[in-house]
């Protein structure tokens, strides 16, 4: 098994000054470019506590300034928000700045708070995600780019500077919808798949993409398809579910509403669902660190599960995970 971490930068304290928030996750990362972890994925919010981190590509930068080793990669750029051929640009860039170690991911986002502030269409945004993409890829592949969209049309742009990594960076997009899911396969793209979805609907989604890759004429075989899994490790077990508790809370609180978790689960939620308790039920891998290499061991068979994105509810948890939980799975 692979392991990655998505970066979350939450602000849930407003006396911890920002700054500090920033530097404790850069010293996780640095614990990271020298243990056994793959990537760092940053993830890219707006507007929320839930994760100050408006530019992953900003970010990124600041990461590959502050490790050697580890790939970084972008969960996600938001790409409906921006200019493709910025992204191109961007997102390249920072390819050729840190010798070959971006993973691209990108995604269309749900936050309408996001849409309308950002005054993208609700109804536009999966389509302007979708060409946003075509552009980027085109814009890597080609000496010159030409392009007849909807939205964006260029002939003849030569788009610099190219990607270390030929013919570019390992791709991935968002999927948490069967939609998105059926899309990503018909364009034989590999997807990342949610931290908010119970384990048991990330087996079915998967199962469907390696149906509809393979109806595309595209192989699933060697693929890796990072899976973001929140977790909480403990020396007990009473004390990860606290961890788990707490975090659903904040989860719930800063980001989940009742429509994006009908959305996430697989269709429309209960109206008397309890988002916590569907984090500690269905989602949230909680335990000690026995508890929790038995967990993984066991979706790893099940789902299967074969790259943890691995998102921690807590410093502890990390901490945990790193010295007891990853030698055990990589």
């Amino acid at each position: 098994m692979k392991v990655g971490v998505l970066q979350f930068f939450g602000w849930r304290d407003r006396s911890v000054p920002l700054e500090d928030v920033y530097e404790r996750a850069m010293a996780r990362i640095e614990i990271m470019d020298q243990t056994g972890y793959d990537a760092v994925w940053l993830a890219e919010h707006h507007f929320t506590g839930y994760s100050v981190c408006p530019s992953v590509h900003v970010m990124a930068a600041h990461v590959a300034a502050r490790t050697r080793n580890l790939r970084i990669g972008t969960a996600v750029t938001l790409a409906a928000f921006y200019h493709p051929l910025r992204i191109a640009e961007e997102v390249a860039l920072l390819d050729v700045l840190t010798g070959g170690r971006i993973n691209w991911g990108a995604g269309r986002g749900f936050d309408p708070r996001e849409f309308a502030i950002f005054d993208v269409p609700a109804d536009e945004s999966a389509d302007r995600f979708r060409e946003a993409v075509e552009i980027v890829l085109a814009a890597w592949k080609n000496e010159k780019l030409d392009f007849d969209g909807r939205f964006h049309q260029y002939e003849g742009v030569e788009v610099l500077p190219k990607p270390v990594q030929k013919p570019h960076p390992p791709t991935w997009v968002a999927a948490s919808s069967e939609g998105a899911i059926e899309w990503a396969a018909t364009k034989g793209l590999s997807i990342l798949m949610d931290p908010h979805s119970p384990h048991a609907e990330i087996a079915r989604k998967l199962a469907l993409y390696r149906d509809q890759l393979t109806q595309g004429g595209y192989s699933f075989a060697g693929r890796e398809i990072p899976m973001g899994r929140l977790v909480a490790v403990a020396e007990t077990d009473d004390e990860a579910e606290a961890v788990a508790r707490r975090g659903a809370q904040w989860t719930a609180g800063a980001y989940i509403n009742k429509q994006v978790l009908g959305h996430l689960r697989g269709g429309d939620a209960d109206e008397d669902l309890d988002p916590v308790d569907h984090y500690l039920r269905d989602v949230v891998i909680h335990g000690s660190p026995e508890r929790v290499v038995d967990q993984l061991q066991r979706l790893e068979e099940e789902v299967p599960l074969s790259y943890l994105l691995l998102s921690p509810l807590s410093e502890k948890t990390f901490g945990l995970f790193t010295d007891r939980v990853l030698p055990h799975v990589l």
